[in-house]
């Protein structure tokens, strides 16, 4: 007959069994212990944290509202600082916090990033998804930029500003240009609409649109604009300016009306040359014999002109009527006005008096100091001004 596996069993045998068995289960828990205690303070941190975010985000970062969606116009100005728009966000309760909002479109990066307009917000939207649409540009702009280039005339500036849609009646804009008379507050206008040939010029306020890049209002008037163009005349024709004027013996008018020949006749680095031309001539009372007066007056595109047009009855035409012209013919630039008030001293002195196209493609110019070696440049060059008009099918 066999024993029980147990009847073998002493009693300290089984005080050792029962003794180990403990000892595992100690040595477990030792183990177990500061993992569940670890685990159970990162679950309570993470409540901690989840509940303290919860209570910030209500008051500093949800949603101002995720129910209310209605459309809410917000706009942003050309030069507004990231204070200024957060402050604004905030008076129309659309962040929470203006501080809040500030630094996370610093944090973000979207501090200069955001563009001026006119944007349609909600009071449903996060921070993120404002700051987001407020530097996508997708708004509807508040302001423009037009750009003026040297050389325009008035009416290339209305048909500019009127493609650009800056005006929409041409006619209109026109109209204030050739009267001049509603800015007369600018004193150099003023001294224009008070000159004797005053009556005789195609538009008062031609040459006197300043050339440059302007930011304008969308919803700017035409006065608005024209005031834009002139105060920048103003501010390109300084004092020191006026001083070279006297010194010379001109005034701000006669300095424009002849940059605006200079602008037309020349590329830049021909300007001082064509310049001490014309003060060469005005200097012995010669007819300016310039090509851009007679184009100005008659729309012709043409560079060959007939005798028909040297013969054109009109005070613009320097081929018959002496000095200059009764105003500017275009829109100057600082350079060309720079070049009517300092001519190259070289051709001064060496009393150049006539130039003339070299190369209608490039715009270089051939000078001449006397008649005959004027007209034998002529009629090497001649062909060629010819042969452009053809090409470009000039009228």
């Amino acid at each position: 007959m066999k024993k029980h596996p147990r009847e073998d069993y002493t009693y300290d045998s089984l005080i050792q069994e029962r003794e180990y068995g403990l000892y595992w289960y100690s040595w477990l828990w030792n183990i177990l212990r500061p993992v569940l205690i670890f685990v159970c303070s990162v679950l309570l941190l993470i409540g901690l944290v989840s509940f303290g975010w919860g209570k910030i985000s209500a008051v500093f970062i949800d949603p101002v509202d995720r129910n209310d969606k209605n459309p809410v116009i917000f706009s942003v100005a050309s030069g507004d600082s990231l204070t200024r728009v957060s402050n604004n966000l905030q008076n129309q309760n659309l962040i929470r916090n203006r501080s809040v909002f500030k630094y996370f479109a610093d944090f973000m990066g979207f501090g200069q990033k955001i563009q001026a307009g006119e944007y349609t917000l909600s009071r449903s939207m996060t921070i993120n998804e404002i700051a987001d649409q407020l530097t996508s540009g997708d708004g509807k702009p508040i302001v423009r930029n037009i750009t003026i280039i040297p050389g325009w005339t008035v009416e290339n500036i209305a048909d500019y500003l009127l493609k650009e849609g800056a005006i929409d009646n041409r006619d209109a804009f026109l109209a204030k240009a050739r009267s001049g008379s509603e800015f007369a507050a600018y004193y150099y206008i003023a001294d224009v609409l008070a000159s004797p040939g005053a009556s005789q010029r195609k538009y008062a306020l031609e040459g006197y649109l300043s050339p440059d890049t302007y930011e304008v209002f969308t919803d700017a008037t035409v006065d608005d604009l024209i005031k834009k163009l002139l105060s920048q005349t103003e501010a390109v024709f300084k004092e020191p300016l006026h001083a070279r004027a006297e010194e010379i013996g001109m005034t701000m008018d006669q300095v424009i009306t002849l940059a605006s020949l200079i602008e037309k006749e020349a590329k830049t680095a021909d300007f001082a040359r064509v310049s001490s031309v014309f003060h060469n001539r005005l200097r012995q009372n010669m007819s300016l014999g310039s090509d851009v007066t007679i184009k100005y007056i008659s729309g012709t595109t043409r560079m060959a002109l007939n005798r028909e047009d040297l013969n054109l009855q009109s005070p613009y035409n320097t081929y018959l009527v002496r000095g200059l012209p009764p105003g500017p013919i275009c829109s100057p630039s600082p350079g060309a006005i720079m070049a009517a008030l300092y001519p190259d001293e070289q051709f001064l002195a060496e009393s150049y008096l006539y130039f003339c196209s070299k190369d209608p493609d490039t715009g270089e110019l051939h000078f001449s100091k006397t008649l005959a070696e004027h007209e034998y440049a002529v009629s090497i060059y001649a062909p060629l001004w010819e042969a452009y008009d053809r090409r470009t099918n000039a009228q």
